[in-house]
């Protein structure tokens, strides 16, 4: 079972509202991270409305597939795509972070159905999934997936590929990983950090079946979820290319934005903390000034 199936435009048109709730969130709570979410908008929209077999309405249905995060921080554009597919209100959304929220600033599973698992510290969603993935396999259970989404950064993490060559062992084609391959961390560009590359050689060589995609290009991402449910013998690993801060034209490819809600840093060349908020939300409202109302 799933949400009512959306054509491509509206996935697309259903992501660029996603994207305005994670600018409102992340505002009205004071912290929080920008880039990342932004960047995941198109990706957990195509899970969510095209991909997952799940029900808002019973979130512990048993037939369900599984969406593991595993960079915890990115948990808003979670957040904002639950809420549209109908798992709780969207007014809820703006509890974010707040004492007593069920939207904490990572994902905690016994606050929220629909959540699979808590995370907080990074490198653990690939092994957490592992051991789900392999249960599944204990139970004779074949057709649910477990997808799970990991940053880049967070492959600095040595446990990741420890999960990893468990997968390929064990040959757990039911886990397909989406690395969210933005290029950036918190303290800089992953490549001065701690470089990664060659990524897709690296997944290839513990085993793995990977394909490299735009991130951001909807379309791309449901073809090759596709072409991964299909793959029998391997864990899959589908490295995505994406756009940190996708939409807002002062946060893309910065890595001040990876840890910062607008309005709370001054950033040389971008607006004043008082605008940001605004001028995002106009940028995503407008498609960068592509749609024009009768007050823009």
């Amino acid at each position: 079972m799933a949400t009512e199936k959306l054509t491509l435009e509206a996935l697309e048109l259903k992501a660029n509202d996603i994207r305005q709730d994670i600018i409102r969130m992340l505002e009205h709570a004071g912290s929080g991270h920008s880039a990342g979410p932004l960047g995941l908008a198109d990706i957990f929209t195509a899970l969510y409305f095209d991909v997952l077999k799940h029900d808002p309405k019973k979130p512990d249905w048993d037939m369900r597939d599984l969406v593991i995060l595993s960079n915890g921080h990115c948990v808003p554009v979670q957040y904002a795509t639950m809420a549209h597919a109908g798992y709780f209100d969207k007014k809820e959304l703006l509890t974010l972070r707040k004492f007593g929220s069920r939207l904490q600033g990572h994902p905690e599973r016994i606050k929220l159905p629909g959540l699979e698992t808590t995370s907080g510290p990074l490198g653990c969603g690939l092994s957490q999934a592992a051991g789900m993935a392999l249960a599944m396999r204990m139970d004779q259970v074949f057709h649910r997936w477990i997808y799970v989404v990991m940053g880049d950064g967070e492959q600095d993490e040595g446990n990741v590929w420890e999960a990893a060559m468990l997968a390929a062992k064990y040959k757990l084609n039911n886990i397909i990983a989406i690395t969210d391959r933005n290029n950036i961390q918190i303290d800089g560009p992953t490549e001065q950090v701690m470089p990664l590359e060659d990524l897709k050689a690296k997944w290839e060589s513990f085993g793995w079946h990977v394909m490299t995609i735009d991130g951001n290009n909807m379309e791309t991402i449901i073809d090759t979820l596709a072409m991964a449910r299909a793959i029998v013998d391997k864990p899959v690993m589908i490295i995505a290319y994406t756009i940190p801060g996708k939409g807002v034209g002062y946060m893309e490819y910065d890595y001040h934005w990876h840890g910062a809600p607008p309005g709370i840093q001054d950033v040389p060349g971008d607006p004043p903390k008082a605008d940001q908020a605004k001028i995002a939300l106009h940028e995503l409202r407008t498609l960068r000034g592509k749609i024009r109302g009768e007050h823009e």
